[in-house]
């Protein structure tokens, strides 16, 4: 039962974000009068479907994506037969560059599309929540924050001269507000005013390590539980509070994974709190150091909550693409650059279906953050210039632009080959990756 509903909601995940895609590009095709032969979510062959007019809607056996076939174009079914006669009006290769450059961004321009509407509709519903505190629970050691001399118990008063009412405030400020400058904090400490210097080049970028604060009233709290892992079999839960391991409370600087690797193969008490409810269990990590969960901090201390209006809420949600984006493409460049593990950093059709169950289960806003998240990193992915993507697509309509020629057509089917070849060698690679961590 658990696999079918771990299947059911893969397939719903995928299936829209490949859809809404894919969808961009038809309707792009069909407003400059291009004639589209093929709607396929996935790559062929062509498994099953159903020609309605002049386009074949179908289903093809390869799940890495989907593709439209327009008329007069080299794309993933690599048909070359329309170059034996001369160009029609209809067709792909007759239409201005701009025109194609269009229809070939028009899929990513629908994810982000998709993503955007996903967040405008979160922040209208659920608006957002102020943490009404200043006061610092914990303050990680050798981190930004510990250099400055910050201290558990320090109430922040000011940040480089401007007064700090809530905690949101304080990164807003050191992140945004005093971006490249230096930070002067003044903190009340045990009813002392206390001035503390941070240097800019001490402070980290936000996707590579934290500023080394929580705030206090924060617990360590379960976000998603692994099937058949050790947390599920002993009963862990998504929103379960870790309380301790082994005996050993746990604090904010949430070590847990290396509490749990420290106990690899070896029974490890748990301590968590449900609904007020403390429970206690046995759990054996597995060879590698894993139980199968992800955790983060939950503040649970004052807070006002802020309701938007219908317009209100859409430049939030603009706001919200804007910084997943950014913190998606430092990523790809931290793994370019090698800062970060690829294995580690990837995910598969196999890992897509586990989350997707996992954030369901929290919740439809949970989920649909998933799916505007995932529909996100599709955009970028897919306009990277690679062969037989988007992307790769665009980077030969530019060449044509500025040298007006075309790339001749054994490079791109040579390149197009390439690519889709590298695809599938990635495909194969994630579901390995994922299989050696399900």
């Amino acid at each position: 039962m658990h696999f079918l509903t771990t299947l059911m909601y893969f397939v719903i995940t995928l299936g829209v974000l490949v859809f809404v895609h894919e969808l961009g590009h038809f309707l792009a095709a069909k407003l400059f009068r291009m004639r589209v032969d093929r709607f396929s979510i996935g790559f062929p062959p062509r498994a099953f479907g159903k020609l309605i007019g002049e386009t074949d809607y179908c289903v093809s056996w390869i799940p890495i994506g989907g593709y439209v076939k327009i008329a007069g174009m080299i794309d993933e079914s690599f048909d070359t037969e329309f170059l034996n006669r001369p160009p029609e009006p209809w067709e792909f290769r007759a239409k201005p560059v701009w025109q194609r450059m269009i229809v070939i961004c028009a899929g990513v321009i629908m994810n982000l599309v998709l993503a955007t509407s996903i967040f405008w509709g979160i922040n209208y519903v659920q608006g957002s929540v102020v943490r009404e505190t200043t006061t610092i629970g914990y303050v990680a050691e050798k981190s930004a924050a510990a250099t400055a001399g910050l201290q558990a118990g320090d109430r922040v008063l000011e940040i480089n001269g401007k007064k700090i009412s809530n905690w949101d405030q304080i990164y807003s400020n050191v992140y945004i507000e005093s971006l490249g400058n230096d930070v002067t904090f003044l903190v009340d400490r045990k009813g002392a005013a206390v001035s503390l210097f941070l240097s800019r080049t001490a402070i980290p970028e936000p996707d590579q390590a934290p500023l080394g604060i929580v705030s206090e009233n924060t617990d360590i709290v379960v976000g998603t539980v692994e099937p058949g892992m050790p947390a599920e079999k002993l009963g862990l839960k998504p929103n379960d509070v870790l309380l301790a391991l082994n005996g050993t409370p746990l604090r904010m600087d949430q070590k847990v994974r290396e509490a749990v690797q420290a106990s690899a193969g070896k029974p490890m008490e748990i301590e968590w709190r449900r609904n007020g409810e403390v429970m206690r269990g046995t759990a054996i990590p597995t060879s590698d150091g894993r139980i199968g969960i992800t955790f983060g901090a939950r503040y649970n201390g004052p807070i006002t909550r802020v309701r938007y209006s219908l317009l209100e809420a859409l430049p939030r949600g603009i706001r919200d693409i804007g910084n997943v984006t950014t913190l998606f493409i430092q990523q790809i460049w931290q793994i370019i650059t090698g800062k970060t593990p690829f294995s580690q950093s990837v995910g598969g059709p196999i890992r897509i279906a586990q989350m997707a169950t996992q954030t369901a289960e929290m919740g439809l806003l949970t989920y649909l953050g998933f799916m505007a998240l995932l529909s996100v990193s599709l955009a970028v992915l897919n306009i990277l210039p690679f062969p037989a993507l988007d992307g790769g697509h665009l980077a030969f309509l530019v060449y044509e632009a500025i040298f007006r020629r075309e790339v001749p057509v054994r490079i791109k089917l040579g390149l197009q080959r390439a690519g889709f070849v590298l695809l599938l060698a990635f495909m194969a690679f994630v579901v390995y990756n994922d299989l050696l961590h399900f």
